[in-house]
């Protein structure tokens, strides 16, 4: 049996603890980050429903070449709120999903907040 480093322990212990407070409905769903080494994963949750309302990460076709940096991400946080404009959905809450609000969890918060979503 593998072994969970601490760290990874860590944050899934404070990924509970955010998730026993907040849940997603269709109007205002959960907008959840997730990041691996290489890759960032963003995605819009009805929790009531238990759907995925939109999605985007950087292994897509036109986000392919950027590298996994705070800039990137950015793009990436206006990518997931340009498509959950239109879906005429204006509001989420930001499910940090146990990660500090800092560096590349934040330029998200913020591309979704120029594309017009209020977290």
């Amino acid at each position: 049996m593998k072994k969970i480093n601490d760290t990874t322990r860590k944050r899934l212990k404070r990924k509970a603890s955010i998730r026993k407070r907040i849940h997603g409905t269709p109007e205002r769903p959960r907008m959840t980050v997730y990041k691996s080494n290489r890759h960032t994963y963003v995605q819009a949750i009805d929790d009531a429903a238990g759907a995925t309302l939109a999605a985007a990460s950087n292994l897509e076709k036109d986000q392919r070449g950027t590298e996994n940096k705070t800039a990137a991400l950015e793009k990436l946080g206006q990518l997931i709120g340009e498509r959950l404009k239109a879906k005429n959905i204006t509001a989420v809450v930001f499910d940090r999903n146990g990660y500090r609000y800092h560096g590349k969890v934040k330029a998200i918060a913020d591309g979704a907040r120029k594309a017009g979503i209020s977290l």
